[in-house]
């Protein structure tokens, strides 16, 4: 247990103008000390002050949000030598039973440190998080196209019937294309003006949308190549899926087993058994990206290989459910790869 090697965990609540630290004694859970601080670099520095200070024995640093409004700190504690812990958010039926407030919930980081079974490091290294930034800016290009897409064929449904007779049934490519070049027409009714408008604009929307995307999928493919290339021989595994893994995994150490890796993915089997009946099934929680990556893997080897097919089949024939055999699958799957990135050279 993490209490009986240290002294201390200053527990970090953070938010976006500042956080409020907690020092927590680790024998007996209790706060001997609390302050709040700007989220600068001043306020990092006497963030370390105070922890010199209250907590002056071996100590850890609990934080909650070191993805968001704690990355800042969690990377000015490593520069300096500081051991730090990436914490979840409390649970909501927690916080609603205990109430809330930033004191609170910064000694609640902290204790969950000393109680939870699965610590693990910050996410760390540059090409790791120049990922995460080509993730976010990829997956909002495919929302914008996904839901501009939409809209256009909602258009068209509702546009005057000569134009819709032009573009009903056409394949995408065509539609965007023909939809890009519509232009005003002086015969045109308002209605009718409106509409080639509307799709000129959202087909010049899906269009760029579309090259941002596949701009920033070369680039993630770039940096996968430098960090894992044996992820991309994988069946199912495109650039995309290969990026989401490194980025959860994040750097060697940080997770503790293959079993750590699985849980943080949600694959790791939860028991749902009651009376004669025995099973398992899939975790809800986890990192949900990595969970989505890892499914696609499964659906596409399910699709296309052929041991894969054979896997479940041998599976049913034995009892087992579909959704069982598939279960049994993405936690294969998360031990084959997480052994596989371990194996991979210090990524940077």
């Amino acid at each position: 247990m993490l209490a009986d090697e240290l002294d201390y965990v200053v527990g970090v609540d953070t938010h976006l103008e500042e956080h409020v630290f907690a020092v927590v004694a680790a024998p007996s859970g209790a706060v001997v000390a609390q302050r709040s601080l700007r989220a600068s670099a001043r306020g990092y520095s006497a963030a370390l002050q105070f922890a010199e200070e209250a907590a002056g024995g071996a100590r850890v640093w609990a934080i909650e949000g070191v993805g968001h409004y704690g990355a800042g700190l969690a990377r000015y504690l490593a520069g300096r030598g500081e051991t730090v812990l990436e914490i979840s958010r409390t649970p909501r039926a927690e916080r609603r039973l205990r109430g809330k407030d930033d004191s609170l919930d910064a000694a609640r980081t902290a204790r969950a440190a000393l109680a939870s079974e699965t610590l693990a490091l910050p996410r760390s290294g540059q090409r790791r998080e120049a990922l995460r930034l080509l993730l976010v800016a990829r997956r909002s290009a495919v929302d914008v196209r996904r839901e501009a897409l939409g809209q256009l064929r909602g258009v068209i449904v509702t546009a005057p019937d000569q134009l819709r007779e032009q573009l009903r049934g056409l394949p995408v490519g065509r539609l965007l294309e023909r939809c890009s070049r519509l232009r005003r027409s002086s015969s045109a009714s308002a209605d009718e003006l409106a509409t080639r408008l509307v799709l000129r604009s959202l087909a010049r929307r899906i269009e760029a949308a579309t090259c941002e995307a596949a701009e920033l999928e070369r680039e993630l493919l770039g940096h996968v190549r430098a960090l894992a290339p044996r992820l991309l021989d994988e069946p199912g595994v495109g650039p995309i899926v290969a990026a989401q893994l490194i980025v959860a995994w994040s750097h060697r150490d940080r997770l503790r087993s293959e079993a750590a890796f699985a849980r943080l993915a949600g694959v790791a089997p939860v028991p749902a058994s009651s009376g004669q009946t025995v099973r398992h099934r899939l975790s809800r929680g986890g990192d949900r990206q990595l969970n989505r990556a890892l499914h696609t893997v499964v659906l596409h080897r399910r699709q296309h290989d052929p041991a894969t097919q054979a896997y479940i089949e041998r599976r049913v024939a034995a009892g087992k459910s579909r959704r069982d055999a598939t279960r049994l699958l993405k936690r294969y799957l998360a031990r084959h790869l997480y052994r596989l990135l371990q194996q991979e050279p210090l990524m940077t």
